[in-house]
């Protein structure tokens, strides 16, 4: 079993050396100083109980290492469409498209039965590029859940979190979705098969889409915004509308707006990744995140006055960044 991991950064350089841990044949693909450090040094993983070092396969030349079986994208929405023609050497008529990626996925509607039933999103797949040439028959859904970070070139070091969630979009059990639940168990890592996979999507998808924005547009970490009476009260208004929005869809979330707020003041003095990028200087994660969201509200014919408000900010507050 061939996979290869596009985007070998924090979370996909976590997946690749526990998986390169046990043996599996997994290639990484990366690029720059941390690129280097992998091919000259292998791979290092600081875990909480370890820290161990393994050699990889790393590579950004995509030709030398031929079709996988499995690829598995862990990318910012932003920037799959611009490799969706790079990976064309690493996709064949057997290759399974695991889409790790945060936010609504532009395969949401495919086999979700009902009126929307094939509805493309411009705001996460611009042009139905991912669409036409991956083709949803191709994607098997993973909700990612670790956090980590890379803190030098060629170091993951793992925070909390080891959960990757599977699921086909038909909702089936199916045995390429079993396959990879199995090499990723035996890597230590949970990777359950999901029926519902977009409920999780969405129990995601709530804190991302209040927390980032908010933290973004305040460098609040989140048990400050959390708990200030002020942002809690934005942050509980975008998740309701979302909510309204997601149970359109038939999404059943398992617990309430204010128990999902506080899990995430329990967290801690934690930067979101969208405060984090916007203070290196990199693109936010916003269309996937909030303008996915707005246009699913205007799918459904649903009211999103606060989310609308918010997403204008942190628009303009991209661009006041100048990207």
């Amino acid at each position: 079993m061939k996979i290869c991991i596009f985007g070998a950064g924090a979370i996909g350089g976590y997946m690749g050396a526990k998986l390169a841990q046990v043996g599996a044949d997994v290639s990484l693909v990366a690029r720059g100083s941390h690129l280097d450090a992998m091919k000259k040094n292998g791979l290092r993983l600081i875990e909480k109980d370890s820290d161990v070092t393994v050699p990889v396969t790393a590579s950004e030349n995509l030709d030398e290492l031929g079709f996988q079986d499995y690829l598995i994208i862990t990318l910012k929405a932003h920037s799959v469409p611009s490799i969706v023609d790079k990976v064309r050497p690493l996709v064949n008529e057997k290759t399974t498209v695991v889409s790790g990626v945060n936010g609504i996925p532009w395969w949401y509607f495919y086999k979700i039965g009902g009126e929307h039933e094939g509805t493309k999103l411009e705001s996460v797949d611009p042009g139905d590029l991912q669409w036409k040439s991956f083709g949803p028959d191709k994607v098997l859904g993973c909700v990612v859940y670790p956090a980590a970070e890379v803190v030098e070139p060629g170091v993951i070091k793992h925070i909390e979190g080891n959960r990757f969630s599977l699921g086909e979009p038909d909702g089936s059990k199916s045995e390429r979705a079993s396959r990879l639940s199995k090499i990723l168990t035996e890597a230590g890592l949970k990777a359950p098969v999901r029926p519902k996979l977009r409920d999780e999507i969405w129990v995601k998808l709530w804190g991302n889409l209040s927390f980032n924005p908010i933290s973004a547009l305040t460098h609040a970490t989140l048990d400050v915004l959390c708990t200030d009476i002020g942002t809690r009260e934005v942050a509980r208004k975008m998740m309701l509308e979302a909510q309204s929005i997601a149970e359109k869809l038939g999404v059943k979330f398992p617990i309430d707006v204010e128990r999902r707020i506080d899990g995430g003041a329990s967290v801690g003095a934690h930067r979101t990744s969208m405060l984090q990028d916007l203070d290196q200087g990199r693109p936010m994660e916003i269309d996937a995140l909030v303008a996915s969201v707005q246009e699913l509200g205007r799918i459904t014919k649903t009211s999103t006055p606060t989310i609308d408000i918010v997403l204008s900010l942190i628009k303009l507050r991209a661009k006041s960044a100048s990207f």
